[in-house]
């Protein structure tokens, strides 16, 4: 394919993946500032509390570990009506309990499972948008990896996440490439491309000196 066809196909993805990409880069950014400073705005929604009875429990549910856990919890979660990541299981064998706390953009949710008494009694609240763009930028994430992905929810929006850094990857080579053939403006390009890798090497310096 010549040069000529390269350009302007690269131009047109270049454009359309960028505008398609900006309502994601625009999470990632904006709960950057949330993340760096430990404060969102606005107050935290009301706290909601009711018992779900004769909830139907896994007979060797107290004896299971890890993922096979918290698979199982799920099929508990949809059975009451509760939805989302579960962040972790806390088990409490003298009682017989199971504190889940389950996960959604904007929605906070605690489950305490009565095994004995075969009751769950839930609390939920309303954390706000600006909690979801954190909760969004920090999913899946690194922690409790073997747990991650737990939910419809997040393994959806663990593909959207990869597709946009792969993506973004594509956007990064295109516009070096686009500007390349922009011969008036490699100038301009040259002088920004020495001040972000300085100031990029400088910021790795301050952090490892």
């Amino acid at each position: 394919m010549s040069s000529l066809r390269v350009y302007p196909i690269t131009r047109d993805l270049h454009l359309y993946i960028g505008l398609f990409l900006s309502p994601f880069v625009l999470v990632f950014a904006v709960s950057v500032f949330f993340l760096a400073h430990a404060w969102l705005p606005g107050g935290e929604g009301q706290t909601k509390k009711h018992t779900v009875s004769d909830v139907a429990i896994p007979a060797n549910f107290e004896q299971l570990k890890s993922r096979e856990l918290v698979d199982a919890a799920q099929t508990i979660l949809r059975q009451i009506g509760v939805h989302g990541e579960i962040d972790f299981v806390r088990q409490i064998p003298r009682d017989r309990r199971f504190v889940l706390p389950v996960k959604l953009p904007g929605r906070e949710t605690s489950v305490d499972l009565n095994v004995a008494t075969r009751t769950a009694t839930i609390s939920s609240r309303t954390t706000g948008i600006w909690d979801a763009t954190v909760f969004l930028h920090k999913m899946p994430g690194p922690h409790n990896v073997a747990l991650r992905g737990n939910s419809a929810y997040i393994r959806m929006w663990r593909w959207l996440a990869d597709a946009t850094v792969y993506l973004l990857l594509f956007l990064s080579v295109s516009g070096v490439y686009l500007w390349t053939v922009l011969k008036s403006e490699r100038r301009v390009g040259v002088a920004l491309l020495i001040a972000g890798a300085v100031s990029l090497g400088g910021l790795v310096f301050a952090l490892v000196a």
